[in-house]
């Protein structure tokens, strides 16, 4: 929010300078994001007056101006400008004059014709960064001669302020005055209520057909006004310095009185209004048009302000164009109404429409000020472009608007343990009465009742929070903690989870940490037979439901890291996924998972290594790596498996003992193609409760007696997998079994078509003696036997 420094110490004005004024505003928690001056200096510009005004008809557009500057002066000045007329109170920097910049005003000889000065624009003075093609008119009451910098009163600041979503009692000057008033221990007074007497007794029928939504609608009628009456300078100088341009007189004075004390105030053409005024929700497919000429088409969700026939407004957010008030308007109709945050923040996402009066709606607003703003707006509306006004139409519903006040207990135990210090009884009654609380003594507690305007302020902890605000952070003594901390020892799980991430860094990979809010479309080509936890007000459309596996982060960030010409990528995630699943509490089921990834070359570039890309076995080889570490290894399997979003041939399932623990497969060339990835990605994804499960470690001596290796090369059904022969050959039982691979796999010339050759190395060693060949004839022939028995397996020849 931005505002005018002098428009503030109207309010309250403490003897501070601005530096220390932001700094006070920064430790208010309204923390200053910028500061900047309202014009650079100048000096010998003053007001003048043009006494003559002529054109010639070989000049296009160029008049011929005498201006009155006073003490007798009377300059020759030419100018372009489309609002240059006789009469007209301007600004002018004579001959020699110092703008902004340094920019000296000189003569100009035109033909004839001598220009002893400038009539200026507010880019002239520096005021707007834009090219003005309409010089600055001044009030007709403004004295000749008057210097220009102190009249426009420049020794202004513009500080924006960072108004966090709570304080939107602070979307205003009067709420930031207030906060000031408390902290410097000033006076402060809120807006005063004086009531305009009605000059005529014109109504009109509301209907309130949503009370929740709108409990309260406050209208007036006001006739005869002249909506053609230029603004006066210092309200659209203000609003100016606030950032909001000038557009009407009325709708000018609705914004002033918006930034000066927080309630939106909208304003319609009377004789735009068709019998009658009508809070309720609009119909499916009803349009409303915005001022730029765009349709928005409505549907019953969205709370409208309608007469007869037509939307007159979204509620709390924008006017239709053809309720505007336009150069013809003569009466008008003010509306001051309180919304339900809900239902404007409901209409701001439906329309994606966003404006400073919904901006504060959203947030909750004062719902005690609404007669105020009306009596106020009335009041300036009378003062500057006259009219009648009829009597406030007041469609209040006491049972849901009237609201009885919130009282919350505040303990001094609780104040003083939280603080870690303690204030004083009169300090704490002083703070909370300064900022608007009625508060009632207790023994042991304070029984306070919260203001309209902090519509923040819930929970006891709130008040502390106001308490330590104003008596100051920096006013608490440092004092060392006293407390008996235990260091809690982390579970076997956690420690060996640790390891297996720094074993995953030390293998290349790269750690990521992704959001748990995915892309639905995304997630539904990789999981299509699986339905995600939507999200109630997600982010963005991309972001809109909870992930289901890893791998749809994994594969986002793949596709970031190539497009900056990262070739060479293996990353790892460790995370929650959200499964829904009914048995589970609030039927979503969070599971711990470990994912990675590899993509591009195996190692980095060298001049005397030729690169392969990374493969299924690759990244086959550091899993089993990972086994070892976790001591898991020996009971790990991997079966084929078509898995979805992978490809067929080329994926399997990981098991742990029997249960299956995770998966992993390169990832489907369709898919790869449409997620425009460069080379082949292969990925896992494990479950690490079932990882990280600790295992009994069985330490034994190391043998001294020689180990024997043999080989048995079998034929074997291929539809059995290689895993379900080794897992076989460990369950035998054989003691001297000290180490089993699967050495090769085969299909192809002299072996049957459906049929597959596994060659097995069996390492056999005793740790008391040496095994002689006899004996080790027979443990092969054990082995062979068993595999005959169980998968009718063959021995090749």
């Amino acid at each position: 929010m931005k505002f005018s420094e002098l428009w503030l110490r109207e309010w309250v004005n403490p003897n501070i300078d601005t530096n220390k004024l932001c700094e006070q505003l920064t430790m208010l928690g309204l923390e200053v994001e910028n500061v900047s001056s309202v014009s650079s200096f100048f000096h010998g510009v003053v007001s003048g007056e043009i006494v003559e005004c002529k054109e010639k008809l070989d000049c296009h557009k160029i008049k011929f101006t005498k201006v009155n500057i006073g003490n007798g002066k009377i300059l020759n000045i030419m100018c372009n400008a489309d609002n240059c007329r006789l009469g007209l109170k301007v600004v002018v920097a004579p001959i020699k004059t110092i703008l902004p910049k340094q920019k000296e005003v000189q003569q100009i000889n035109f033909y004839e014709y001598v220009s002893e000065g400038i009539i200026c624009s507010l880019s002239t003075l520096g005021l707007s960064d834009k090219e003005d093609q309409f010089i600055i008119e001044l009030p007709h009451d403004v004295s000749i001669g008057k210097d220009i910098y102190n009249y426009l009163k420049l020794n202004d600041n513009i500080i924006e302020v960072n108004i966090t979503p709570n304080r939107a009692d602070c979307l205003s000057i009067m709420g930031i005055a207030r906060d000031l008033a408390a902290l410097n221990c000033l006076p402060f007074e809120n807006l005063i209520n004086n009531p305009i007497s009605p000059k005529i007794n014109d109504d009109l029928l509301i209907y309130i057909h949503e009370p929740k939504a709108c409990p309260q609608y406050l209208s007036r009628i006001i006739k005869d006004i002249n909506v053609n009456i230029s603004t006066p300078f210092w309200i659209k100088e203000r609003l100016r310095r606030c950032g909001i341009a000038s557009v009407n007189v009325v709708i000018d004075i609705n914004n002033y009185v918006l930034i000066e004390i927080g309630q939106p105030i909208f304003a319609f053409d009377l004789d735009c209004i068709d019998s009658y005024l009508a809070v309720r929700m609009a119909k499916d497919n009803e349009i409303l048009i915005l001022n730029n000429g765009k349709k928005i088409h409505l549907n019953n969700t969205v709370l409208v302000i309608s007469d007869k026939n037509k939307v007159l407004s979204i509620a709390g957010v924008c006017n239709d164009l053809r309720s505007t008030i336009h150069d013809s308007t003569r009466d008008i109709l003010l509306e001051c109404a309180y919304f339900n945050p809900l239902s404007v923040i409901n209409n701001i996402r439906y329309c994606n429409l966003h404006t400073d009066t919904s901006h504060r709606y959203e947030r909750g607003i004062d719902y005690k000020l609404q007669y105020k703003a009306i009596e106020y707006v009335t009041k300036l509306l009378m003062e500057i472009c006259k009219g009648k006004a009829g009597p406030i139409i007041d469609k209040t519903y006491d049972r849901l608007f009237h609201k009885s006040k919130l009282v919350i207990d505040l303990h001094r135990k609780k104040l003083n343990r939280l603080i870690g210090y303690k204030i004083s009884d009169s300090q704490v009654n002083d703070t909370l009465t300064r900022l608007g609380f009625n508060i009632h003594k207790e023994i042991d507690k304070w029984k306070v009742i919260v203001p309209s305007w902090r519509v923040d302020i819930l929970i006891e902890e709130d008040l502390l929070e106001e308490i330590i605000r104003i008596f100051g952070y920096y006013n608490i003594p440092n004092v060392p903690i006293k407390t008996n901390l235990k260091i809690i020892a982390p579970s076997k799980g956690m420690v060996l989870l640790k390891r297996i991430k720094n074993f995953l860094v030390n293998m290349g990979y790269h750690e990521v940490i992704t959001y748990s809010f995915v892309n639905p479309k995304i997630q539904k080509i990789l999981h299509p037979n699986k339905h995600a936890v939507p999200i109630m007000n997600p982010i963005s459309k991309d972001m809109s439901v909870m992930r289901l596996s890893l791998r749809t982060g994994l594969l986002n960030i793949l596709h970031y890291n190539q497009n900056y010409q990262q070739n060479r990528l293996r990353l790892f995630e460790n995370g929650y996924c959200f499964i829904p699943d009914k048995t589970a509490e609030f039927g979503i089921r969070q599971e711990l998972m470990l994912s990675g990834i590899l993509n591009g070359n195996i190692s980095k570039d060298h001049w005397d290594k030729t690169n392969k890309l990374a493969d299924f076995y690759d990244l086959k080889g550091d899993l089993e790596s990972l086994f070892e570490l976790s001591n898991h290894i020996e009971d790990i399997n991997f079966f084929s498996r078509s898995i979805s979003a992978l490809h067929p041939g080329k994926s399997a399932v990981i098991y742990l003992n029997d249960k299956e623990i995770g998966y992993i497969g390169e990832i489907h060339p369709d898919l790869q193609k449409r997620l425009k990835i460069k080379n082949e990605i292969v990925i896992f994804e494990l479950m690490c409760n079932e990882l990280i499960n600790s295992k009994h470690i069985r330490i034994q001596e190391i043998s001294r007696f020689p180990a024997n290796r043999r080989d048995i090369s079998i034929i074997v059904n291929e539809q059995i997998p290689a895993a379900n022969v080794i897992t076989l050959c460990k369950k035998i039982g054989i003691n001297q079994l000290v180490g089993i691979n699967l050495l090769d796999v085969y299909r192809g010339k002299d072996i049957a078509k459906g049929y597959k050759s596994l060659t097995i190395s069996l390492i056999l060693q005793d740790t008391k003696r040496t095994l002689k060949e006899e004996e080790i004839a027979i443990i092969v022939n054990r082995y062979i036997m068993a595999l005959k028995e169980r998968f009718q397996v063959t021995l090749r020849n």
